[in-house]
């Protein structure tokens, strides 16, 4: 597996401290951002995109994954970023299409299936392969819809960024597996957090609500154990990206703090591995 460090947030951090950052934490490379906001502006991607691999050659670092926010072809500048990313033969990751409203679900699908062809067509042409994360709530890529959008393409045209905690979230006590079990053919990406539930106030009828805050792995909910367990069995050999979602309350990191749980999130990680 190929351990590297998403760099959502760690995004005030330039390029060069990114990679010298994540590389003294442990890891071998980046989960780089080519998004609005991100480390790379997407329409400076035919230069920035080299100008980042340059640099983290020069650090010793690679950059095998770029998180894009590319819905379908038309989506700005999708075919530059495309064009940039097959330089390196990396992968790359799709932006979300969300779930509004209720009554809706098989239009919807629909709909994003033609978004999702148009990607995958236009990723053809440059001999590289986009991935759909799991994520959790609103969107239609939650847990057991991710092998909707799948099945009608083969893991060469198409990827599984599948995420544990993500997963954990929405399949509850099996659904993460059962999940694993059907796209396990296309699992590419393997995203690393944990959770907890924490309750809040109570609603207007009385319900106890609760909300989801960010806990060091081995710290939370996800069963990091029997899923790798799993992975193991898959024969997963692939990119593992910490997502290392830190700078969220209830106790915000600063970024040295964040890079120094990421270490000891790397190191639990590879505990559990080399039990399996």
């Amino acid at each position: 597996m190929q351990f590297v460090l998403f760099t959502d947030n760690i995004s005030e951090l330039t390029i060069r401290d990114a990679c010298r950052g994540a590389k003294q934490a442990g890891f071998e490379g980046l989960d780089l951002t080519v998004r609005n906001g991100g480390h790379v502006l997407p329409e400076r991607v035919e230069l920035g995109l080299p100008d980042a691999d340059r640099i983290a050659d020069a650090e010793g670092m690679t950059i095998p994954l770029i998180e894009t926010s590319i819905q379908e072809a038309t989506s700005p500048h999708a075919e530059k970023i495309i064009a940039a990313a097959h330089e390196r033969d990396r992968t790359f990751k799709l932006g979300y299409w969300r779930y509004e409203p209720f009554g809706t679900l098989l239009k919807q699908l629909d709909d994003a299936r033609r978004k999702l062809e148009s990607v995958v067509r236009l990723a053809r042409r440059y001999y590289i392969r986009p991935c759909v994360h799991v994520h959790s709530g609103p969107v239609l890529t939650n847990g057991l819809l991710l092998y909707q959008l799948l099945k009608d393409y083969t893991p060469e045209e198409l990827g599984a960024y599948v995420d544990v905690m993500h997963m954990t979230l929405e399949g509850g006590r099996s659904g993460w597996e059962m999940t694993l079990d059907l796209v396990a053919p296309w699992i590419t990406v393997v995203g690393i957090k944990d959770f907890v539930f924490q309750g809040t106030a109570r609603d207007e009828f009385g319900q106890q609500r609760f909300q989801t805050a960010f806990v060091p792995i081995g710290d939370g909910m996800v069963p990091l154990p029997q899923f790798f367990a799993r992975l193991k069995q898959l024969k997963f050999a692939g990119i593992v990206s910490f997502h290392a979602e830190y700078k969220k309350p209830p106790r915000p990191f600063t970024t040295p703090q964040l890079l120094e749980q990421s270490a000891r999130d790397l190191q639990f990680l590879k505990q559990i591995l080399a039990k399996l």
